[in-house]
């Protein structure tokens, strides 16, 4: 594509068809598969870049101001990536072995039933939600893991081809059509257990690859979910913004008023700069929150309770000031901004959707925040 500002343009061009389709345009896909986009987080051993989180924040907020589903999607295939890197390098070969550019989802919910089997388990169940599935060779599936006599003494997170699972299509919403989030569906699928990432032990910071020298994989958990969510996000009201701009630049007037050029207004003035000021502030909680957990892991030691929670609390700010931009930017463009023809709305409906994912619940991570303020040792969630 040349230049990032080529593949965003690319993006934005391809955001209606993406949408209509309810999967990213193919044309996008190629693009970011040439860019090597897909790779940040993948193991360099295995062909990948072994960036950073700072980098996947700042990748996914570019490509958010194109487009909200392949921002969304693009970073959760990356994020399945870290994931696989967490994997013992066993299971990482064998799927990346014959194809270094495969790609993974992920549905992290146990909402599936598991029997101990002779090497592993054997998998039954249904997950919704699941991001990028129209774009995966793999399929990471949160599942019971259960030992000889049904009792459960682990979650896991099993690393399945997606040959092995059917498609349910169930995408259907108002926004983040494009991301085709449908369900996945297995039904007594054997998963050996070199392929079942412990998610109690990683949640505790310990992970089972063997590659202790590779600090990307030594970041906390659920931190790294949490921000994958939100660098698409501020792209989006970067995007709204941009859109907004070229609005005024074009000189239009405000209706029932004297202004026939909109940027004279002192009204335009303030909505501009505190619209632009709320996207400042959540890409300053972004970059922050990313930095420390790329700083805890390069340190090589577990990021603390109270750091963790307050990147999660940063998530969620990323998300609120993100869509408190995006209101603001709508009341100034006005009426128009609901056009169907207008791009507007569809990041409008778009950041509105992803800002609700369970991770970003503002008063839970309120909470969780608060709690860890305090000392409270008994906490509301264990995804911390």
């Amino acid at each position: 594509m040349g230049t990032p500002d080529a593949l965003v343009d690319l993006l934005r061009r391809n955001a209606s068809r993406t949408e209509e389709d309810r999967r990213i345009a193919e044309e996008n896909m190629t693009a970011l598969r040439e860019a090597d986009l897909f790779r940040l987080l993948v193991p360099r051993r295995l062909g990948g870049r072994q960036a950073n989180i700072r980098t996947l924040v700042e990748v996914s907020a570019e490509l958010g101001r194109g487009c909200g589903s392949t921002a969304w999607t693009t970073s959760l295939i990356n994020i399945a990536g870290w994931i696989v890197g967490l994997y013992p390098e066993r299971a990482q070969r064998e799927m990346y072995g014959t194809d270094p550019h495969a790609r993974a989802c992920t549905a992290l919910p146990p909402t599936a039933t598991s029997r101990a089997a002779d090497g592993g388990q054997v998998v039954t169940g249904r997950w919704g939600f699941v991001s990028g599935c129209l774009h995966a060779d793999w399929a990471l599936l949160g599942m019971p893991v259960t030992d000889g006599s049904g009792q459960q003494p682990d979650q896991g997170l099993a690393l399945v081809p997606m040959d092995r699972l059917s498609v349910e299509d169930t995408w259907q919403v108002a926004g983040m059509r494009g991301t085709g989030s449908h369900t996945l569906v297995a039904d007594d699928v054997f998963v050996p257990s070199h392929r079942i990432l412990s998610v109690t032990r990683a949640r505790e910071g310990v992970y089972a690859t063997e590659f202790e020298d590779e600090a990307l994989y030594r970041s906390a958990f659920v931190p790294v979910l949490a921000l994958s969510l939100v660098g698409p996000q501020l792209g989006m009201a970067r995007g709204g913004l941009d859109l907004v701009l070229a609005s005024l630049e074009k000189g239009r007037g405000i209706s029932h008023t004297f202004y026939a050029d909109a940027r004279a207004a002192s009204s335009t003035q303030m909505q501009l700069a505190e619209a632009t000021h709320l996207i400042d502030t959540a890409a300053l909680h972004l970059t922050r929150a990313a930095d420390d957990v790329d700083r805890w892991a390069a340190g090589g030691r577990r990021m603390p309770l109270l750091d963790r929670a307050r990147v999660r609390m940063d998530a969620a700010a990323v998300a609120r000031c993100s869509r408190e931009a995006m209101d603001i930017l709508l009341t100034l463009e006005g009426a128009r901004s609901f056009a169907e023809a207008n791009p507007l709305q569809r990041l409008w409906r778009d950041l509105e959707t992803a800002g609700r994912h369970a991770l970003l619940n503002p008063s839970a991570t309120s909470e969780l925040y608060g709690r860890a303020l305090l000392g409270i040792e008994e906490q509301i969630s264990p995804l911390i």
